[in-house]
């Protein structure tokens, strides 16, 4: 019994806030929810990231949409990477059964089944707002990292594109940057040299053939107009909440270059646009990235670098990034450290090796005298795991096993009618659907190239026409022949009249 005060009082001093706060469950204690030690989540602090983890079929999923909620409900807007496939749910309301009010009894909380204002968003073709950028936007130093360009190839890129905006050649999509390095290596090579430069037909070989690696995940599709303005991910519905803008990206799950290439693209888009806010009462915006260890999968040393760099400094924007990821040795060390909230679900362990991992995650979080976290790991049921953050002095809280709130929210997927209707709905789907091909480098040097090759046409009748201006006795040919023709007759004549070179031979007497 003292122990249970014991626990009491230090979950509900390690989890008790100033600001506006979210329920995510409450404390258990040898496998039985302590009543009152509620598990609450301030939203001050969420901006410092986080990390969802844990086997297959724990329940992390549903942490999310949990966590997406709560947001939603305090005016935050959400981001959901959707990789499965299953967070459409989150449209429709949920419906209560034994289990969900047994869990909503224990918790102490009321279960108020709700559908919450989201938006569909795509990379590709499936149903939903259209999302793309342009090839300007990334620039040449983010186009380098993501095709993984040396130095010397990097420094070709950025000059392409000083040439391009010298010239007024707006670089849209892939196909213009692909015109543009053809042109360089070929036709506009004597042209470029003279003002930036010798040109290596080497290194344009290596980029175009990164490039086309590039287009075989898929990229055609995302690079282009109209660009997706990232201020239509932070609205607030009309009756307040927060939108849920889902992006269904399941069809992505095999082409990881493909994925991380927006995902970085989309966080140094916001790094960029949003101003610098310090300490907010709670964030601008949060994103979830679900099945998070696609984005580092084939990233290179650089990219890594680069997504680090981006999640050490956004968080001062007001936006706060969530991993979600089956095992936290997923994530990168450096990025790891970065993230303040960690919700735990169960690992399992089959193998030395999963055994392994489980004492190091146990490592990864603060000790506990009510726990041995590493045994416990693989004993925390469905909706349940272990939870830390950080409190508003950026302190962590106490480690603590957590029985989770149920969903509101459906938990299962939309029907393809309901999919439907929440696009035809949307208040941004005819910003961004309509097909836009405006004049760019491609078309601009694919005429210049035309007009070109038109003017060596038209010169080639003036010199033949110049030819036969000179008349039939200008002809060498003709002229040899009137010759030969002339000395002939000449020959003749003084042959006739006794005064032909050989007649001069004879004797005159």
């Amino acid at each position: 019994m003292a122990d249970t005060a014991n626990f009491l009082e230090t979950v509900n001093k390690g989890y008790t806030f100033k600001g506006e706060s979210f329920k995510l469950g409450c404390a258990m204690l040898d496998g039985n929810v302590v009543e009152g030690a509620d598990v609450l989540i301030p939203f001050r602090t969420l901006n410092r990231h986080g990390l969802i983890a844990g086997a297959t079929g724990t329940g992390k999923t549903k942490t999310l949409q949990i966590l997406a909620e709560g947001l939603s409900d305090a005016s935050i807007p959400v981001l959901l990477m959707d990789i499965k496939g299953d967070l459409s749910g989150i449209a429709a309301a949920g419906a209560a059964n034994d289990k969900i009010n047994e869990r909503s009894q224990k918790l102490n909380i009321e279960f108020k089944p709700s559908a919450y204002p989201a938006e569909l968003l795509t990379l590709s073709d499936e149903k939903g707002v259209r999302l793309r950028a342009t090839v300007s936007e990334f620039g040449p130093v983010l186009l380098s990292k993501i095709l993984g360009l040396n130095d010397t190839q990097g420094g070709f890129v950025a000059m392409i594109f000083k040439y391009c905006d010298d010239n007024k050649l707006p670089l849209l999509d892939l196909k213009d940057f692909i015109k543009v390095l053809q042109y360089v290596s070929d036709e506009g090579k004597e042209e470029l040299e003279k003002i930036y430069g010798k040109i290596s037909t080497t290194s344009t070989g290596t980029i175009l053939r990164k490039v086309i690696e590039l287009q075989q995940q898929g990229a055609d599709v995302f690079f282009g107009e109209k660009s997706f303005e990232v201020d239509d991910l932070m609205r607030i519905n009309d009756d307040g909440r927060g939108m849920v803008s889902i992006l269904r990206v399941t069809d992505l799950q095999d082409r990881p270059k493909l994925f991380s290439t927006f995902m970085l693209q989309l966080l140094a888009e916001l790094y960029a646009t949003c101003p610098e806010e310090g300490d907010l009462d709670k964030p601008k915006l949060v994103m979830f990235i679900d099945e998070a260890h696609l984005i580092f999968q084939e990233a290179s040393e650089a990219l890594l670098q680069q997504i680090e760099t981006i999640i050490k400094l956004i968080r001062s924007k007001g936006i706060g990034i969530y991993f979600c990821t089956q095992n936290p040795m997923d994530v990168p060390a450096s990025v790891l450290s970065q993230l303040g909230l960690k919700v735990q679900h169960a690992l399992r362990a089959f193998t030395a090796n999963d055994r392994k991992t489980i004492k190091k995650t146990a490592e990864n979080y603060p000790e506990s005298t009510f726990y041995k976290a590493e045994d416990l790991l693989t004993q925390l049921g469905i909706g349940e795991a272990f939870v830390t953050l950080l409190n508003e002095k950026g302190i962590p809280t106490p480690l603590v096993h957590c029985m989770l709130r149920a969903p509101q929210s459906r938990m299962d997927i939309l029907s393809e009618a309901e999919i439907d209707q929440l696009v035809s709905s949307s208040k941004i789907t005819k910003k961004y659907n309509e097909v836009i091909d405006n004049k760019s480098a491609y078309e601009i040097l694919t005429e210049k190239l035309k007009e070109a090759a038109e003017r060596k046409e038209e010169e080639k009748p003036k010199k033949e026409s110049t030819k036969k201006e000179k008349g039939f006795f200008d002809d060498p040919v003709v002229k040899s022949m009137t010759r030969t023709a002339g000395n002939t007759i000449v020959r003749t004549l003084l042959g006739v009249l006794g005064l032909g070179g050989r007649s001069r031979k004879k004797s005159l007497f």
